[in-house]
């Protein structure tokens, strides 16, 4: 087995991936950061969720809104309903996993604040859910997905934003996804602040 060939093979699929996600994401990505600038101007936040690693996404994206991205800039509310082990644990075991991500939103959200859904297959019961409690409090919904969007691009509602990627290896799926939370963050950041010069 030669792994020097087989590691370039997946820096050169994931380099076309990319490069033919750009053309197809580039309008629902931007569409995601206004939608997320609208909530911020508006006093409004950002919650996120995911299983497995679209969890350690949601997390991310979280941290460099909280913190910072590239550059100093105010701190935005932003909450990984994928970190708290007390909830998620009590909710699972007194209702059902498919809850989770579901009663922390129909607690923690508020009109105007936006749900940064992420399932790579589209299919995550739990991630549904949290779609379904979102519209219930009147947030929209940015969703990012693989494989075609599965059932969650049927549940999408007018305002919301669908960011899906072009392919059907959830490898491949996820650094499109860690890439477009890049670009919404560093969005975010030039509609804030202006471009840096």
């Amino acid at each position: 087995m030669d792994l020097i060939s087989r590691i370039a093979l997946h820096f050169e699929d994931s380099a076309q991936t990319k490069l033919a996600a750009a053309e197809v994401l580039a309008v629902p990505i931007l569409e995601a950061t206004e939608s997320m600038v609208r909530a911020f101007l508006s006093n409004g936040k950002i919650l996120a969720c995911g299983n497995g690693g679209s969890a350690a996404d949601a997390q991310h994206f979280t941290a460099e809104l909280l913190g910072r991205f590239e550059r100093e800039r105010p701190e935005l509310a932003a909450i990984a309903l994928t970190t708290d082990t007390s909830a998620i644990s009590a909710i699972a075991n007194d209702y059902a996993w498919e809850q989770v991500f579901a009663k922390q939103i129909r607690a923690l959200g508020q009109p105007g604040d936006v749900l940064l859904a992420i399932s790579t297959s589209g299919d995550s019961p739990n991630v549904l859910a949290a779609i379904e409690a979102a519209h219930e409090r009147d947030l929209r919904v940015v969703a990012m997905t693989g494989k075609g969007g599965g059932k969650l691009a049927g549940m999408l509602r007018e305002g919301d934003v669908h960011i899906c990627v072009p392919h059907e290896r959830t490898a491949r799926i996820q650094e499109v996804h860690i890439l477009a939370i890049h670009c919404i963050c560093d969005g975010i950041d030039c509609l804030l602040m202006g471009e840096e010069t």
